[in-house]
């Protein structure tokens, strides 16, 4: 077995308090999410899914944040993925980022709800057009052949619909995880790290300092 105990690295950023944190959780996402778009702008909406099924078996992958507001977070996805069906079964699910450089993640839960077809048509029309064309003949998550299979796919749609719009397909829709908890992580020396964590209540969001 290869052995990692001795791969460490050592925090070193200021710390967050209390003092630090705005009275909203959104508010306070919006500007780490700023900070990480300005120090790792190729990654900075990449969030981790988590999602569960029926019974409690959970899966994650990546996918990228494409908006927000104090409705929810947002994402798309085919929803015959392996996802999909788990939030068919159980609309719950979780979010993570993380932002290497600046040593600071963010988990949120939540309900997940599908979006409205307008708001879907319009998003999945704003995308280039490659990748439309790839939504449009992916069978996502299900088995194929090879990659050639793939490939004459998106070759055949092409050639079908040469100067015509690429037809969205109902499958291809669009999430909004609408958060009851933030937590925000900030590394520290000695793995004395910084979490608060807000809680939606009866009375707006209640924060707490986690003890590390």
């Amino acid at each position: 077995m290869t052995n990692y105990q001795d791969y460490r690295r050592e925090y070193e950023a200021n710390g967050l308090r209390r003092a630090d944190l705005k009275s909203d959780p959104f508010a306070q996402f919006a500007d780490w999410l700023n900070d990480a778009e300005v120090a790792c702008p190729l990654d900075a909406t990449s969030m981790t899914l988590a999602t569960a099924d029926a019974d409690g078996r959970p899966t994650a992958r990546m996918v990228l944040l494409k908006s927000f507001d104090k409705q929810g977070m947002v994402w798309y996805s085919d929803n015959r993925s392996e996802k999909g069906q788990q939030l068919v079964q159980n609309p719950q699910a979780a979010l993570l980022f993380y932002w290497q450089t600046l040593e600071r993640q963010v988990r949120i839960t939540g309900k997940v709800e599908v979006l409205s077809e307008d708001i879907i048509e319009a998003y999945f029309h704003s995308r280039p057009r490659g990748s439309q064309i790839s939504a449009a003949i992916s069978p996502q998550s299900q088995i194929v052949a090879n990659r050639a299979e793939l490939e004459q796919s998106v070759a055949d749609l092409e050639s079908q619909m040469t100067d015509k719009p690429i037809p969205r397909p109902a499958s291809w829709i669009g999430y909004c995880l609408q958060p009851d908890s933030f937590e925000f992580w900030q590394g520290r020396p000695s793995r004395l790290h910084d979490r608060f964590r807000y809680q939606l209540l009866d009375n707006g969001w209640h924060i707490d300092r986690l003890a590390p």
